[in-house]
């Protein structure tokens, strides 16, 4: 029987609270939780290139707050705001209806947030590898020194684990690297999780990280 639960649901409520927060009926329930779905994928596309970690959104009546925690803020804020502007044109343009009839009296609210470590996140160290992966550097080398820069960022521990056909091989296999302690049932400990799929030419790589913060 398998045991693969996220350590960052197992934890919410304890650790961390839900990264979307708002209430509905159920008759509106799927169309928010869908509409959050294309917010977080579509920031994630957009904002690739600024290291997106993670979006929160928060709703009230006719007003989306989003906090988007970037590694490098001022690609997103630009010159004078006018990055923030178009963020905010681009939001509204996506939630315009299907039928082209946009809702006027609908506020967004976007904040900026900056990772003050991005070596100690989960999501942006996965993004990293994936895009090293897809450039086809050495899958060893990569783990060797991702796992390096984690560390040094004064992590108690981290686990990475690639699985797929890694460098091109033609049966899949799992290659995993691990250091200190990563003590995935403790829950006092603070474990960032994430899981991210490298595009590569012969085939999609998974990547999960696992980082336990002091």
């Amino acid at each position: 029987m398998g045991r693969k639960v996220n350590p960052i649901s197992f934890r919410t409520g304890q650790l961390y609270t839900w990264s979307s927060r708002w209430f509905s009926d159920k008759n509106e329930y799927k169309k928010l939780l869908a509409e959050d779905v294309k917010i977080r994928r579509s920031l994630a596309e957009r904002l690739k290139n600024a290291g997106l970690s993670r979006v929160e959104i928060e709703r009230s009546i006719n007003k989306i707050d989003l906090t988007v925690f970037v590694a490098k803020p001022g690609i997103v804020i630009g010159r004078g705001g006018s990055g923030l502007e178009e963020l905010k044109k681009f939001m509204i343009q996506l939630l315009t209806n299907k039928n082209g009839i946009k809702n006027n009296t609908l506020k967004i609210n976007i904040k900026i947030e900056p990772v003050k470590e991005p070596n100690l996140d989960a999501h942006i160290v996965a993004q990293n590898i994936a895009d090293q992966l897809v450039r086809r550097l050495p899958a060893k080398r990569v783990l060797k020194h991702s796992l390096e820069k984690v560390m040094q960022a004064q992590a108690k521990g981290a686990k990475i684990v690639l699985a797929g056909r890694i460098g091109g091989a033609e049966i899949a296999r799992k290659e995993k690297i691990q250091q200190g302690v990563v003590p995935l049932s403790t829950l006092r400990e603070k474990i960032d999780f994430a899981k991210v799929a490298a595009k590569t030419k012969m085939g999609y790589v998974g990547v999960k990280v696992w980082i336990c913060k002091k």
